[in-house]
């Protein structure tokens, strides 16, 4: 199941998302973080009264208060990605989240000591050739990628140490976040006085677009190996590039071109290995004892 959410989580995150917020173009990017915060607390409280009569009472500990700073990273996450699409730089962020796997991987083996095989290393050693490649034909720091890639990783590593609930979790998150995004909507310019009911009707719709995605990724965080989810990663911004250059009109230059292919190469050189490791193992022929031989003791 840790596959199918994050399959589930990927994709909604490469196509559904930012569809979803190229929608709302006409409103500032800070409106469209507070109404997902709000819209969202909305629906992660009413989904928890729900389980709450099938799971019985839910209880947090000290180590929960890590949340508050999972909920801040992923504030500042959606913050630059929400500016990064409504401002045509939909390819930036897409490189951001190429980048990313290979920072959850390298956070995974210095913080969880997880070791990759042979063949998953030199699918990570190609994957980060090829960022390097695109980081030095560029000939500037490309910090929104950067920034997206790592926030990212930081929150992965952070629901991955905190063992939570997902919808929990992600609950905390968006209730410490709730206070500052009514502030935000109250006592700010918030530019939606010119709003219809279609804006307003996809902003009470980013509460769904916001939560269910990484509520499934939660949930195949508490399941699968960091690497391999960071890996698996590379999904979201395939769609998001390819949504960019087809859809929007974003120009797709040569040098981005081969990192997609090269990104796609290490991807199915890792998806293999993972394959050819969850195969069992053979089990050795049972050679029939002859007949009148005494059973050995």
């Amino acid at each position: 199941m840790g596959v199918i959410y994050a399959l589930g989580a990927y994709l909604s995150w490469g196509l559904v998302v930012p569809v979803h917020f190229r929608l709302l173009d006409g409103l500032p990017p800070w409106t469209i973080l507070a109404h997902r915060i709000a819209w969202s607390s909305l629906f992660v409280v009413l989904l928890l009264a729900v389980l709450h009569r099938r799971r019985g009472p839910v209880r947090l500990s000290r180590r929960h208060g890590l949340l508050a700073l999972s909920a801040a990273i992923i504030a500042a996450n959606w913050s630059l990605y929400l500016w990064a699409v409504q401002n045509g730089r939909m390819l930036e962020a897409s490189l951001g989240y190429f980048i990313n796997p290979l920072v959850s991987v390298a956070l995974g083996a210095a913080f969880l000591g997880e070791r990759l095989r042979p063949r998953q290393a030199a699918a990570v050693a190609l994957a980060t050739a090829a960022v390097v490649g695109v980081v030095i034909a560029a000939g500037t720091l490309p910090w929104i990628a950067l920034t997206l890639a790592v926030t990212f990783a930081v929150y992965a590593l952070i629901r991955k140490l905190v063992p939570v609930d997902p919808i929990l979790g992600f609950g905390v998150e968006t209730i410490v976040l709730l206070p500052a995004a009514l502030a935000y909507l109250t006592l700010a310019d918030a530019g939606t006085g010119n709003a219809g009911p279609r804006d307003w009707g996809l902003l009470a719709l980013t509460g769904l677009s916001t939560s269910v995605p990484l509520i499934w990724f939660a949930s195949a965080a508490s399941r699968l190996k960091l690497s391999t989810l960071g890996l698996m990663q590379y999904l979201a911004p395939s769609c998001l590039l390819l949504l960019s250059v087809l859809v929007y009109g974003e120009t797709l230059t040569p040098v981005r071109l081969a990192l997609f292919g090269l990104i796609w190469i290490a991807l199915a050189l890792y998806a293999w290995d993972a394959l050819r490791a969850a195969r069992p193992a053979p089990q050795p022929a049972l050679v029939p004892r002859p007949e009148g031989c005494p059973e050995a003791r």
